[in-house]
């Protein structure tokens, strides 16, 4: 059986940020001051990415594009893509200290894999400058991985792996089917497949559910497992190999990729 010898994490909506909010209403506000109106949906898609390809991705989408050049009455540039990443960087720094809270179970977790032998990595979609903000915030609350990488680092952001490898490389942990990757988006997903890693999505906490902790804990049952199998099939169409609930029924994946299946909770592997 494979040994798990590292876990390279995802940070918002993953470890940090129930819900990934910060970025969330960043972009929905800077797009609404260009006078183009995007839905929660829209703007969430890209989640992931570094934030200017985020940006760019969203205004390539068929409808955004058009209602772009409806308002402004010419195609969207690279100039508006720098001038709104600009605002989105500006916007961000303001609110990105109150959105590094660990998410539920995540500080327990890293110390049961640290116990094992497990090392833990991690990457992002954010700059460097912002993790300036998030990586000391998360630490003062108990989550702190042993390296981190940002597309500031590497040619290029995700879905090319080298965040990935540059993780790997960092923890002195080959070949990457020795690692998993901890996601909550698609791009995390095709991050890890393409880095050649085990890839897990996590659900409850993820950009792609968008709900709060308080929304979770109130929306009907039925409506909810209906919520989590949609965004299960999302993660699994990505490349994840796994899907779990929450980030604390990662030690169940663990001890299915090492032959040693433990006694778990209903549901945890989806």
């Amino acid at each position: 059986m494979n040994k798990v010898e590292a876990v390279i994490f995802d940070w918002a909506g993953t470890t940090v940020d129930y819900g990934c909010f910060a970025p969330l209403e960043v972009f929905l506000e800077i797009f609404r001051k260009e006078g183009v109106s995007v839905s929660v949906e829209e703007a969430r898609g890209p989640m992931g990415m570094l934030k200017i390809e985020h940006i760019r991705t969203m205004l390539a989408e068929p409808r955004i594009r058009q209602e772009w050049i409806r308002v402004k009455g010419e195609e969207p540039s690279e100039t508006d893509v720098h001038r709104m990443n600009d605002a989105f960087e500006d916007n961000l720094f303001q609110v990105l200290s109150h959105f590094t809270e660990p998410i539920p179970g995540v500080v327990d977790l890293v110390t049961l894999l640290r116990s094992r032998g497990i090392k833990i990595g991690a990457t992002t979609g954010y700059t460097k400058a912002m993790m300036e903000i998030v990586a000391p915030g998360a630490k003062a609350q108990g989550y702190a991985p042993d390296c981190y990488f940002t597309a500031d680092d590497v040619k290029a952001g995700r879905p090319y792996p080298w965040m990935c490898y540059r993780n790997a490389e960092e923890l002195e942990v080959f070949p990457m089917n020795k690692l998993i990757k901890v996601g909550d988006t698609p791009t995390d997903m095709k991050e890890g497949k393409n880095a050649g890693m085990i890839t897990v999505g996590v659900v409850l906490g993820s950009s792609e559910l968008g709900l709060t902790k308080e929304e979770v804990e109130v929306t009907k049952t039925n409506e909810l497992e209906e919520r989590i199998r949609y965004v299960s099939e999302q993660l699994k169409a990505a490349g994840a190999d796994y899907v779990i609930k929450q980030i604390r029924d990662l030690e169940a994946v663990v001890n299915d990729i090492e032959g040693t299946p433990l006694p778990k909770e209903e549901g945890s592997l989806l």
